[in-house]
């Protein structure tokens, strides 16, 4: 039997204030349990919130990169529920009036629409001790802001919502409106997901909550999809409800049924005011937005001659592509920037494991030795050796080729000797190089460099060494 899969997502992004959404808390992630809270976020009685501007900033750069309709008067509701992760009982939203609709974003030749993007704040964690059998609450992320991203129920299966989450991911990190760290909970997504017989309506639906990596949200939507198909097939029915995702054992349980927007009791936030966007202050934020991550890979390959897979690997995650835009403009040589960054970089991250947004390197120094090696000063051998000490212990390019003597000599005499003891010591090579064994050139070229200890200009060595196996 033939079964249609029906995907919409929530997304949410944390986004990358200094300070919370209502009061000047901090938000940095992984400080002291409830070091981070005040009167506000804490939710005393008597107090009152006051919006920071630079969530505003924040969700108007992300609508207009999406496509939005935003909203000139958006304002913000209560979401009411008890739970322990929420010490005022209402979570600060926006269901009425969100400050962003109607958007879109494409992977290949598909478009996913974008219901809505809204503001609201992040509930605390909850932290269960298995031992004890204690659950302890840690308070830091109560009013953390957060945009919550609702699509339409486009997507078909787990390719497309990958493809989907990674593109929105490079969006918002290139907006810089949120690190997007799925293993600190700073991009994280809801799967409603139901299946259908082709034709018919949309089946009943169920939500597996805050999944936080690809990897996870593959797997939830492979098991759901065919616990929902399999449970129809023998009778039975699809209860609404909303589902977590076990990741170890590979397997989701219910938690508790769906709630619909009417159970949470939403009523117009009345410590609030609405928000008026006028056009100069959207004009401004409009104005100000930086180049996208596919608007670079254009510009590479335009302006730079970089093949695509190239642009595609340099604009991979934004802490690469602004050193490799630092590089390229230091050095003046973006094509040799490029390779050093796609080839000796990428393998130098892989090797130790360094993450793309831990990337932390000095572009002043790489650029230093692009010139180097591009003016003959260094060798390659010498170059990638001392990338390499630059990317491991952060040293300084100039003491490090002073130190181990790795600049190429121009010292003549030394380029003769070194190639007239290659002969004499390898008088077989020169009888087959005389005999017509072109191959055994570069054996001697090799022996002659390394008496020079890969510090002799490759080219006077072989003009010596070719007048020295003519003489």
């Amino acid at each position: 039997m033939i079964w249609e899969t029906v995907i919409g997502l929530e997304v949410h992004a944390e986004l990358a204030t200094k300070s919370k959404i209502f009061c000047g808390c901090a938000t940095m992630f992984g400080g002291e349990p409830n070091t981070q809270v005040c009167p506000v976020c804490a939710g005393m009685p008597g107090v009152l919130p006051k919006l920071n501007r630079a969530v505003v900033e924040y969700a108007l750069r992300a609508g207009l990169s999406l496509g939005c309709e935003i909203t000139r008067r958006c304002k913000f509701d209560r979401k009411n529920y008890f739970y322990p992760d929420l010490p005022k009982a209402y979570q600060v939203s926006q269901l009425y009036a969100p400050i962003c609709t109607d958007g879109r974003l494409e992977i290949g030749d598909k478009a996913i629409g974008i219901r809505e993007i809204h503001m609201e704040e992040d509930a605390g964690k909850l932290v269960h001790d298995a031992l004890s059998g204690e659950t302890q609450m840690d308070y830091n992320r109560c009013g953390v802001p957060l945009l919550e991203i609702v699509t339409q129920p486009d997507f078909s299966d787990a390719d497309e919502v990958i493809a989907f989450l990674e593109k929105l991911r490079e969006t918002l990190l290139y907006l810089g409106v949120s690190d997007c760290k799925m293993q600190e909970g700073s991009l994280r997504a809801d799967v409603n997901l139901s299946v259908r017989r082709p034709g018919e309506e949309l089946g009943v639906r169920t939500e597996m909550k805050n999944l936080n990596s690809f990897k996870a949200i593959a797997r939830a939507i492979a098991y759901e999809n065919a616990r929902q198909i399999k449970l129809l097939e023998s009778g039975g029915r699809v209860v609404q409800e909303t589902r977590r995702w076990d990741d170890n054992s590979g397997i989701s349980y219910g938690m508790r049924s769906k709630e619909n927007a009417q159970d949470y009791r939403y009523f117009p936030e009345p410590d609030l005011l609405p928000l008026e966007i006028d056009e100069a202050w959207l004009s401004a934020v409009r104005e100000g937005l930086p180049e996208l991550a596919h608007q670079k890979r254009e510009r590479y390959a335009r302006d730079f001659g970089l093949s695509a897979h190239e642009a595609s690997v340099l604009t991979g995650h934004k802490n690469i592509s602004d050193l490799f835009e630092a590089v390229a403009a230091q050095s003046r040589q973006p094509l040799e920037a490029a390779h050093l960054i796609t080839g000796e970089i990428m393998r130098l991250m892989n090797q130790t494991g360094t993450l793309p947004e831990a990337l932390d390197l000095d572009a002043g120094k790489l650029a230093y030795l692009i010139a180097l090696v591009t003016e003959g000063k260094i060798n390659r051998a010498a170059y990638k050796e001392t990338v390499a000490a630059v990317f491991v212990e952060n040293a300084a390019p100039e003491a490090y080729i002073a130190e181990r003597d790795l600049l190429i000599s121009d010292d003549g005499n030394a380029v003769k000797e070194a190639v007239a003891a290659a002969i004499a010591q390898n008088p077989g090579a020169v009888i087959d190089y005389r005999a017509g064994k072109a191959k055994t050139f570069g054996f001697l070229m090799g022996q002659a460099m390394r008496a020079l200890r890969g510090t002799g200009n490759p080219e006077a060595v072989k003009t010596a060494l070719e007048a020295a196996l003519e003489a």
